[in-house]
């Protein structure tokens, strides 16, 4: 027979996936950050590189 009354854990499970999806936002933002970072260095090196 199933329980009555509320489901057990609903709540921790939601916030636990917020969480993680939250962690999960962060390293993807990072990474894209990195990758813009190093793209600009490089099109500064190759636009010095090209004036010389």
């Amino acid at each position: 027979m199933p329980k009555k009354g509320k489901a057990k854990n609903t709540i921790n499970k939601a916030k636990h996936t917020k969480l993680m999806q939250q962690k999960i936002n962060k390293v993807k933002l990072e990474k894209q950050r990195n990758k813009e970072r190093l793209k600009a260095i490089i099109k500064k090196v190759n636009d010095t590189k090209k004036e010389q």
